[in-house]
């Protein structure tokens, strides 16, 4: 059933509202001021088409601890036990009063983010841009000029070297060949378990040589029963990525609209893309002083998507299947975002302060002065 619409909760008596408790000038009330709540509400809605059952949860609370999940890297059930302790974290997620119980069990973002899918995750991270420009740090010809480039987001698995991996990998072709009807010479269902255990027992004792022999026997034993196997295309070169990121920037940005141009590095050597210039790093013809520094600007991407790793939560992905990893590509971003902003709001902040305390000592001193000496 679709969730019921916000409605404002009417006073209490007893019970004093949260904008009464907490600071209204701190960086995350202000953001929330600046997040287009209502959009988020309307797209959320539409995935539920059935009127009956038990109404869903309110958008912006999900859509809250999805921002503030991957603001602060935490994790599912983190995030869900930090909203109680924080008042601030509850006004962003659009409470009243303060709430003294968990808002929603730790699996409902599971199935949230199954449920909004990867274009949700998209509306998310736009609405964070729009936030931007409310805030005055980004302007209309910011969105012209980009710079993109790629990063490995590894995955929350095991290694595949793993003893225990490569015998579940055996196990779970054996058990394909058994569903379609394939009859195999060998499934080693008596020797895989064996060298697994094996494996771990080399390891613990610090016998590597022996760990090693084990697992290319091991590795062997599956590769007779997984012949031919080829790699998932989960790696692809960075020059096939440009068309489709420089289409989603004109999505994001509202503008549906490829930017007029891109300044890439030598990864991307080739590509051309239909009305949008591409400049390279290293590239040497028809580049003008003003080009030449908007490549050397192109730099600052790394540091951006070190942050994203160290900061945020792209060091490591703990979502399942490709759609985890767009899903959890995309927040990363919307969280990175809502970092900037955090941060340029507390530097207003500060600089705000700075000028009312020099003021205020402006005004101290005059009284002094004009106070008539005794005597």
């Amino acid at each position: 059933m679709r969730p019921k619409p916000s409605q404002p909760q009417s006073g209490e008596l007893f019970r004093a509202r949260l904008d009464e408790q907490i600071n209204m000038r701190h960086p995350l009330v202000r953001l929330a001021g600046l997040m287009d709540w209502e959009q988020i509400e309307r797209h959320f809605a539409s995935h539920f088409t059935s009127g009956r059952g038990r109404p869903a949860l309110a958008p912006r609370l999900v859509a809250g601890l999805l921002y503030l999940q991957h603001a602060n890297d935490a994790s599912d059930e983190a995030v869900v036990n930090t909203w109680v302790e924080n008042p601030y974290w509850q006004f962003f997620c659009g409470e009243t009063y303060l709430q003294t119980e968990l808002p929603i069990d730790p699996s409902s973002l599971t199935r949230w983010r199954q449920r909004i899918g990867e274009e949700g995750v998209e509306v998310l991270l736009a609405i964070t841009i729009e936030a931007a420009r409310a805030a005055g740090l980004i302007n209309k010809a910011s969105v012209q000029r980009v710079i993109v480039d790629t990063t490995v987001m590894p995955k929350a698995v095991a290694h595949p070297t793993d003893g225990r991996l490569l015998d579940k990998s055996r196990q779970h072709l054996v058990k394909a060949a058994e569903d379609n009807g394939l009859r195999l010479r060998q499934n080693y269902n008596r020797v895989a378990p064996r060298l697994a255990a094996q494996i771990g027992r080399y390891a613990h004792a610090r016998q590597f040589k022996r760990m090693r022999r084990a697992v290319r026997t091991l590795r062997t034993r599956v590769g007779r029963v997984h012949r031919g196997m080829r790699s998932m295309p989960g790696n692809p070169y960075d020059g096939h990525t440009l068309a489709e990121t420089l289409e989603q920037v004109g999505i994001l940005t509202g503008t549906d609209r490829l930017p007029a141009m891109a300044i890439v590095d030598k990864g991307y050597r080739g590509v051309e893309i239909e009305g949008v210039r591409i400049l390279m790093s290293g590239q040497k013809r028809g580049i003008t002083r003003t080009l030449k520094a908007m490549i050397k600007r192109r730099s600052a991407i790394e540091p951006a998507i070190g942050h994203m790793k160290m900061d945020g939560r792209l060091a490591r992905n703990p979502l399942k299947g490709a759609l985890g990893d767009a899903l959890h590509a995309v927040m990363c971003g919307a969280g990175h975002n809502l970092r900037l902003i955090l941060a340029a709001l507390r530097l207003c902040c500060a600089r705000f302060g700075l000028s009312v305390q020099e003021i205020i000592t402006a005004l101290i001193a005059a009284a002094v002065e004009r106070r008539p000496a005794r005597g």
